[in-house]
């Protein structure tokens, strides 16, 4: 077994992660990715009971700027992802690139084991932190 099969997700992840409202505007979205310098913003649940959603630039550029709609017009939940792929916090990197690559998506939201979000993890976050020695 080669140290590649011990890397966990949260060896990977962005650990930084920053939460939004559904009901809030996509121009509140945009000025929090500015602030913190982020390309994506989990979106919080209702409640317990309910998932978590994800809103990437992507969304934006594609449901808002390039429909030319008003960010300040638009709500976060018509154009954010929900349900997303969450993923536990000690999952071994390997499985995790193989969920992402099979569902064809470049993030996952990563969770604790009480649900709660605790990080971002991307493709390429795991890509370089498994050619790292």
């Amino acid at each position: 077994m080669t140290d590649h099969e011990t890397i966990t997700v949260s060896e990977a992840m962005t650990a930084s992660v920053r939460t939004i409202e559904a009901t809030a505007t996509v121009k509140d979205a945009i000025q929090m990715m500015r602030e913190h310098a982020l390309s994506s913003l989990a979106i919080e649940r209702r409640d317990e009971h309910d998932e978590y959603g994800l809103l990437v630039i992507s969304d934006v550029a594609r449901e808002v700027i390039a429909k030319n709609r008003a960010a300040e017009r638009v709500n976060v939940y018509e154009i954010m992802s929900k349900p997303v792929l969450t993923l536990p916090v000690d999952m071994k990197i390997k499985y995790a690139v193989r969920l992402l690559v099979r569902f064809d998506l470049s993030r996952a939201l990563v969770v604790d084991s009480g649900r709660q979000p605790v990080g971002i993890v991307t493709l390429r976050d795991m890509v370089l932190c498994y050619g790292d020695d």
